[in-house]
């Protein structure tokens, strides 16, 4: 058994490390990209919705409807679709380089909808009560949305980051790199099974790890759980909304 493992490291090992790296590196800078764009979308639906504080329906529904049919856009035709205009921006279509645009473009409308969501959670009396200090729209983003909405927002967070290893495997169908390529070309074209399954079982620990990660992060921050603390009090409203650093 051991001589077995020690084998087929010895044979796949670097394929392996380079194909983890590869899918590590997707997933970090394409969800770092889709937050780039998709909190600001997620945060003008949640201003502009007809119960929002900036109410705006003409503005909230296009840009719904944006978001809309960004989501029900499947992966793999999108990716198909958008290898001329990523060939345009960066140069390749194929490759981890070839495989960010698509997966931008892919996972922002998910976390705009994802932030969306959780910004709805805040209290609404919380929100109502800035306001009536004389908050601004910023002030009411920067310093009651997102604040309150943090334990929602990282396990939305773990959601995003899973949806896109996923979309990374489904990439490495057309040269992509990463994991979901070597599963392609080693186990499904080559036969070598043993090999799509490892990869298989990284990804599965990969996901797992996402998931502890952020829910243990996510408990952190809810005060909700924590037995001691109590709902936002005027005062220390008042002191997070003039507060200047």
């Amino acid at each position: 058994m051991v001589e077995t493992i020690t084998a087929f490291w010895a044979q796949y090992g670097n394929i392996l490390l380079e194909g983890t790296w590869e899918t590590l590196v997707m997933v970090a800078i394409s969800t770092a990209l889709a937050y780039l764009i998709g909190v600001p979308l997620g945060v003008a639906l949640i201003i502009t919705r007809p119960q929002g504080i900036r109410p705006h329906r003409v503005f909230y529904e296009v840009l719904g409807w944006i978001v809309n049919v960004g989501r029900s856009l499947p992966f793999a035709i999108l990716l198909v679709a958008l290898m001329p205009f990523t060939r345009l921006l960066v140069g390749t279509a194929i490759g981890v380089k070839g495989a960010i645009p698509p997966l931008v473009i892919s996972a922002a409308p998910f976390v705009a909808r994802m932030v969306e969501t959780s910004l709805c959670e805040v209290d609404a009396g919380v929100v109502e009560a800035a306001q009536s200090m004389g908050a601004s729209t910023l002030q009411l983003v920067w310093k009651v949305y997102l604040p309150e909405a943090k334990p929602s927002l990282v396990l939305g967070g773990a959601i995003s980051v899973v949806t896109i290893l996923a979309y990374t495997a489904i990439a490495g169908m057309v040269g992509a790199g990463g994991l979901g390529n070597i599963a392609i070309q080693y186990g499904h074209s080559r036969g070598v099974t043993s090999l799509m399954w490892v990869t298989v079982v990284i990804l599965i620990v990969f996901v797992q790890i996402v998931q502890l990660v952020f829910n243990r992060l996510s408990r952190s921050m809810d005060k909700r759980l924590d037995r001691s603390s109590k709902p936002v009090g005027f005062f220390a409203l008042f002191s997070r909304l003039t507060h200047t650093k």
